[in-house]
């Protein structure tokens, strides 16, 4: 009983770290002042109904951009049978190895006004001025973030057809019922659940984003939070302001989690095996090349072109990049990635552990607050986690507890678990359902306590979630911007923070070396899920 007090405690204590910024930001309006109350007066009577409205109009277009290239695709690779197939059900996956701000600079290099495209464009056509739509606006903005999040939809939808529409369908087409009729009354309804988890989750890293919205210079909800931050120096209004966002996060976050419980729900596992193949409809002629360009043209448009663009000045002059500088900053990231990935997974492992030992209300509620972490907005979780080191700075102002946070690794580390434990909870907490109950009782009836039972039983049991979550929360780290770009010690720049220097800059051919380093280790976790779902699904 003593052991489980213990481990109820260190639940609570990691809990509390977790939760700390975002209760920090919701007690911000306990610290209402006159100055901060001046600066949101200000905001509200001028700039922030624009903010409101572009991040409105951005998850708008970006929703229904992404319900409809995901679920297109979902449903062509999932409903049908065309040459090619396999090799785009994975290669549909590689925009997600992308991060957002890496495919903006991408496109502002080859398509802006002194880009290759527009000057080959001047020069063979006798062209004056630009010739194509200016990149760095709001609806160059809404196709980045629809060709980098199509995927959450696509891996969802293509989840949920292939457990069960395909002997739905058949059974259709035996009744007489046409293709069209088939994909509106079978598929659309076991696909709407995945559709509105994936628009949601999509949604939830548009509103977080950063990058894309501050190069692009579109005045979204979260650079208004750095503006009333940074620019205006009142941490009290930016932290009043990102309430309001993590409202709407939450908003979706809850969103999503009804749909996934629908589609849990409604994705139960019946048919034979190979039976998507053996029902899938086959394409020939004409319909293959739709096929082939539905499938293709985001794969061409979210991955391939960007990496292509990038390789263009690597190519052109490799001595005008900072070889030297740059294994410094892939250093310092991989350093900050296995500090954070190792600490992530050691306290996803402890709270799991706590859950299954003692699977009470109070141990699941703490688990459930500590993963909503990856649902708050990097800016939001900066905010939240310098406010109570201002406060407690002002209490004991020889405490050294700013400096402790801000001018050391331990700052940006805290925000990255923050974010990022509930990814490797979700890995952990999937490998103990594969662990069976009678283990415990086993080593219990054996003497065994508390310790050597996670020791000796469950972690050799673990140890592939383990290393899977630890990937995952290191590739993560890898591509963070905004919390790493304000909390970094000084002189440790990263490769996602030098690359958007270096962009901001307009040094995109330097931009370029870190930009594509990201990229490649991206691509290690997107390989790894592919090979995963194919398994699932033979």
């Amino acid at each position: 009983m003593r052991s489980l007090r213990v481990q109820d405690l260190i639940l609570l204590l990691f809990a509390g770290l977790l939760v700390l910024p975002v209760l920090a930001v919701l007690a911000s309006w306990t610290q209402w002042d006159s100055r901060s109350a001046q600066i949101l007066g200000e905001m509200a009577s001028t700039v922030l109904p624009g903010y409101a409205w572009t991040s409105l109009g951005l998850c708008v277009v970006v929703g229904v951009g992404v319900a409809l290239v995901g679920g297109a695709t979902a449903a062509a690779v999932t409903l049908f049978d065309f040459q090619g197939r396999r090799t785009l059900e994975w290669m549909l996956l590689l925009p997600l190895a992308m991060p957002a701000y890496v495919v903006a600079y991408a496109y502002t290099d080859f398509l802006q006004f002194a880009g290759p495209a527009q000057t080959w464009l001047r020069s063979s056509f006798g062209l004056e001025g630009r010739v194509l739509p200016e990149v760095r606006s709001f609806g160059g903005a809404a196709v980045v973030f629809i060709v980098s999040l199509y995927p959450y939809v696509y891996l969802l939808v293509r989840t949920a057809l292939s457990e069960r529409a395909g002997h739905l369908m058949e059974a259709a087409r035996l009744l007489g019922a046409p293709l069209g009729r088939r994909i509106r009354e079978v598929a659309m309804p076991l696909a709407r659940p995945a559709i509105a988890a994936g628009i949601a989750l999509a949604l939830m890293e548009t509103l977080a984003d950063f990058g894309v919205s501050s190069y692009f210079g579109i005045q979204t909800f979260t650079t208004g939070i750095y503006k009333a931050w940074l620019a205006m120096d009142n941490r009290i209004a930016a932290a009043q302001l990102a309430t309001m966002l993590l409202v709407v996060v939450a908003f979706l976050l809850a969103l999503e989690r009804k749909a996934q419980r629908r589609l849990r729900f409604s994705s139960t596992r019946a048919g034979r095996p190979h039976a998507r193949d053996a029902q899938a409809m086959r394409l020939h002629g004409s319909q293959l090349v739709m096929a082939w360009l539905l499938c293709g043209l985001p794969v061409l448009l979210g991955f391939v072109l960007p990496v292509v663009f990038m390789l263009r000045p690597l190519a052109a002059d490799w001595s005008v990049l900072p070889w030297d500088r740059f294994l410094q900053w892939s250093f310092n990231s991989v350093r900050l990635g296995a500090i954070s990935a190792i600490a992530a997974v050691v306290i996803a492992v402890l709270m799991a552990f706590s859950l299954r030992r003692a699977p009470h209300s109070i141990n699941r509620g703490v688990v459930q607050l500590a993963g909503l972490g990856y649902a708050v907005p990097g800016a939001v979780i900066v905010v939240g986690l310098l406010l109570p080191v201002g406060w407690l700075q002002s209490v004991a102002p020889q405490s050294g507890i700013g400096g402790l946070v801000t001018a050391t690794v331990l700052g940006v580390v805290w925000a990255y678990l923050v974010r990022f434990v509930s990814v490797a909870l979700q890995s952990i907490q999937s490998g103990y359902a594969r662990i069976p109950a009678s283990f415990d009782d086993t080593a219990r009836v054996l003497g065994s306590g508390s310790a050597r039972l996670l020791s000796r039983v469950h972690w050799p049991l673990l140890r592939r979630s383990s290393m899977a979550a630890a990937l995952l929360v290191f590739v993560d780290v890898m591509k963070e911007l905004p919390a790493t770009m304000v909390l970094r010690p000084f002189n440790t720049d990263t490769l996602a923070v030098v690359a958007y220097q270096l962009a901001r800059d307009e040094r995109l051919g330097e931009a370029a070396l870190p930009s594509l380093a990201l990229v490649l280790v991206g691509l290690v976790p997107v390989m790894l899920l592919s090979r995963t779902l194919r398994s699932g699904e033979r």
